[in-house]
């Protein structure tokens, strides 16, 4: 029997608001924080998959094979799209939710038919929080993708998979208003990369500067951290992860004056503070990279001694060595 609606969101928080608003058909919340490690070109969709549970588990943030078996079950779901009618895809203006989108959307300008309507829901608002009744206002926004929209996400896709960042800088350079809030993410995933002045991305700048101006508490660093987002993304494992570093850096860069240095899971007794290295650092005395050698990936960008892009946030460049 052909169920109707399939409404793909970013996560449990908002599929819990959409059942309790009474909307209509089945709910596949989309998880992952693909901001955060490999997401490399070359793989499809379940070879990525693996890829992508293979890192969440190797951060401690799950079992490694309950977090690939829902992968699994998450992609089988997507994979029956054809079993409806009509596909909804709920998404934020923010960061986490814009890499997620364009991966569906991606996907969909692939595999699509022509039969199956797909439309987007797409607000400056945060899902989570909503209330039933706001949740369910929503709708009002609710409009059928576009062709345009279906290539500028390929393209968008395809760009942040790349092994070196040019292209999605590139994406600057076009016009993707289609898509209102890609512009604006672009820039964010960009000033994750070490910044030219002092090797810090902008989340570790501005944890930093929340701990120099004499915030201790982890959880209230996080959320003055949060505050100086346009639009917040970052969940708090990945926080906890950036003062981690800084605190198991030689020299460190923050001090644990109270509590276990393990900060999973927070204590109510931890507070940290800025050492002398780290005041150095925001005053672009000293470069991080001097200190920690870089080993991240950003989209399909891995960044380690040798390949080392450097974002200058003022001339809007990005360059291959700080």
């Amino acid at each position: 029997m052909m169920k109707n609606i399939l409404n793909i969101t970013n996560g449990d928080c908002a599929v819990d608001v959409m059942k309790k608003a009474g909307l209509p058909g089945d709910f596949l919340p989309w998880r992952d924080v693909l901001h955060e490690g490999p997401v490399p070109k070359g793989m499809d969709l379940d070879e990525l998959s693996q890829e992508r549970a293979k890192f969440i588990a190797s951060r401690g943030w799950g079992e490694a094979n309950k977090i690939l078996s829902d992968f699994v079950e998450r992609d089988n779901v997507l994979k029956s799209f054809a079993n409806y009618d009509h596909i909804v895809l709920w998404f934020e203006h923010d960061l986490y939710d814009q890499l997620q989108l364009v991966q569906l959307l991606d996907w969909f300008n692939q595999n699509k038919t022509q039969k199956i309507q797909i439309s987007l829901i797409c607000v400056d608002q945060y899902l989570g929080p909503l209330s039933p009744e706001e949740m369910k206002e929503l709708l009002k926004y609710q409009a059928l993708v576009t062709k345009q929209q279906f290539s500028i996400a390929s393209q968008a896709w395809k760009a942040f998979r790349e092994s070196s960042p040019e292209d999605w800088v590139a994406l600057l350079n076009i016009d993707t208003s289609e898509l209102p809030f890609l512009h604006g993410t672009v820039i964010r995933l960009l000033e994750e990369y070490p910044n030219v002045k002092n090797g810090l991305s902008r989340t570790q700048q501005q944890a930093l500067e929340v701990v120099a101006s004499g915030i201790g508490h982890p959880w209230k660093i996080f959320n003055n951290s949060q505050r100086k987002e346009d639009r917040m993304f970052l969940g708090d494992l990945s926080f906890w992860e950036v003062l981690k570093e800084f605190i198991d850096s030689k020299p460190a860069i923050l001090d644990v004056i109270e509590g276990n240095v393990n900060l999973s899971p927070i204590q109510k007794e931890h507070s940290l503070s800025i050492t002398e290295a780290g005041k150095e650092i925001l005053s672009n005395k000293k470069n991080w990279l001097e200190i920690r050698e870089p080993d991240r990936w950003i989209g399909g960008v891995h960044l380690h001694p040798g390949q080392n892009w450097c974002w200058d946030t003022d001339n809007k460049t990005i360059t291959n060595g700080c």
